[in-house]
């Protein structure tokens, strides 16, 4: 994630217990070293709503990216009107439950990505290049439910979309690959 965003800007997660602030502070680091082309990161305990009101962020100024949104997000939604996008419950089952909905309900301005789930990656991914890079959504080259191959006889199907790289493979986050390997290698016991 922090690697699509780039030094464009910050990624921020919220509501995570504070097992989980430690733990993801002591993988990441607080800082971002200035030879890094990522993101800059800040893990957090506190919700949305409350991060809003101590950085005095309006309500109209965060964009809830939501599957169920009338409106798909376009590079004129980067003129500024949003200070922060907000994801949750992009990445989830499948099908897809509607997690995003506990957001919807806050009145959020929304736009959607299209009509296929994302990874929250993804989805972030996606956001940068419409609103930072100005790329309309159409024009982002997509791989949509791909098969990761690990060798003639082992391959996974993601039930989502990815943005494509050059060489035409999806675009996932460092390590996956090898997480998917390893839990390929797991039993089921009953």
């Amino acid at each position: 994630m922090r690697m699509l965003v780039q030094k464009t800007g910050s990624v921020l997660f919220t509501s995570l217990s504070p097992t989980s602030v430690a733990s993801l502070n002591a993988a990441w680091g607080t800082t971002n070293p200035e030879d890094s082309n990522l993101s800059d990161v800040e893990v957090l305990s506190a919700n949305v709503s409350q991060l809003m009101k101590s950085r005095h962020v309006s309500l109209d100024q965060v964009c809830l990216l939501d599957p169920k949104a009338t409106q798909e997000l376009s590079p004129d939604d980067g003129d500024g009107r949003f200070k922060w996008f907000l994801f949750g419950g992009i990445l989830g089952d499948d099908p897809p439950r509607d997690r995003t909905s506990e957001l919807r309900v806050l009145g959020f301005p929304t736009r959607h990505l299209g009509p296929v789930q994302m990874t929250t990656d993804t989805a972030v991914g996606v956001t940068k290049k419409v609103i930072v890079d100005k790329t309309p959504l159409n024009a982002i080259p997509y791989t949509d439910f791909p098969t990761i191959r690990f060798n003639a006889k082992e391959s996974v199907e993601m039930p989502f979309r990815y943005i494509r790289d050059e060489k035409g493979e999806p675009i996932l986050p460092p390590g996956m690959r090898e997480l998917l390997k390893e839990d390929l290698n797991k039993g089921f016991e009953f």
